[in-house]
């Protein structure tokens, strides 16, 4: 089976992977987007998926807008793949495009459509609190993860898990899921199903404000959004930005969901503060050996690693130790 893949990001990488280990499939070319410049020194860098395409000797196009770009479009054509696969590529296919293939254009989604269409799936299912996620391969259609469904796949998502954890074990995943998906299409195995756009939730592209901690908000919210933006959620500390990079909630509810020796000391901390509520953004704790607790709307969250702007990321007891954090001491919300 031929194949011309579409991806960018190292999300996509292990699906790539997969379909060029396969004797069965034959990538004849790889879309990816154009080098970006990164880093200190400001130099262009290649997409993890132009660096694995690089490795093989595979064609690589990088057009700006491949909608108005004729010659990749020309190209394209010329190649007669029999599928397109596209894996978090970072543009919109026209019609056009679409057309080309002869079995059409899959696509690997993260997350169990019609739940998350759009650009951060994974983040956003897990500031919303859920449960559970998964993979989802569906022919391409001009919308916005719109096309019908071909196969799913779920994952649990722990207290724990956050952004970049879900990915991988989505990544590879959803590797697996599409080879399953191109075997059994090329057999006529599948029916595809249409999706109940009445049932279909939404996940935008990230914003800076986004990231901005609120200490009214509940524990668990707070903590969802810390782990679902990893690592960029703030709140300021002493006039500075400070990151919190990971949490955890100390709701009695969820003391199940945390690991013993986490949970037991934890829970020491914060039994004698059940009649004294701070208010919101107030450190009211310094668990032995842990570090900081703090109030918030409804509910206490532990601080388990922070980064102040310039230094490296460090956990909250040496955060608690080296700025000589004193109870009462209050966070501000982000900015």
């Amino acid at each position: 089976m031929k194949v011309i893949f579409f991806g960018t990001p190292e999300f996509a990488v292990p699906t790539l992977a997969k379909l060029i280990e396969r004797s069965h499939f034959e990538v004849v070319g790889v879309v990816t987007q154009p080098d970006r410049r990164r880093g200190r020194g400001n130099q262009l860098i290649p997409s993890p998926v132009k660096t694995l395409a690089l490795s093989h000797q595979i064609s690589i196009w990088q057009p700006e807008k491949i909608k108005k770009d004729s010659e990749t479009i020309q190209q394209l054509k010329a190649a007669e793949a029999d599928v397109f696969v596209v894996v978090a590529y970072g543009q919109i296919l026209s019609q056009e495009i679409l057309d080309l293939p002869k079995l059409g254009c899959i696509n690997v989604h993260g997350s169990l459509l019609p739940e998350y269409r759009g650009a951060a799936p994974i983040q956003w299912c897990i500031v919303q609190g859920s449960t559970k996620t998964g993979i989802t391969t569906m022919l391409m259609d001009v919308g916005m993860d719109t096309g019908a469904m071909l196969l799913k796949a779920e994952t649990p998502i722990g207290l724990l898990d956050n952004a970049e954890d879900i990915a991988q074990k989505l990544a590879h995943q959803g590797a697996d899921l599409l080879i399953e998906t191109l075997l059994k299409l090329e057999k006529q195995q599948i029916q595809a199903v249409p999706q109940d756009s009445s049932q279909a939730t939404y996940a935008p592209l990230i914003k800076k404000a986004d990231y901005a901690l609120n200490w009214s908000r509940s524990a668990l919210e707070l903590h969802n959004q810390i782990r679902g933006f990893f690592p960029s959620c703030t709140a300021t500390f002493r006039g500075e930005q400070l990151k919190i990079i990971a949490s955890a909630p100390l709701n009695s509810d969820l003391w199940a969901a945390l690991p013993e020796s986490m949970g037991t000391p934890l829970k020491e901390s914060i039994v004698s503060l059940e009649a004294n509520l701070g208010t919101p953004g107030e450190i009211v704790a310094l668990a032995k050996g842990l570090g900081l607790i703090v109030q918030t709307g409804q509910g206490y969250l532990w601080l388990k690693e922070v980064q102040l702007p310039g230094k490296r990321p460090q956990s909250g007891i040496d955060f608690a130790n080296g700025n000589r954090i004193s109870l009462q001491e209050v966070l501000g919300n982000g900015l």
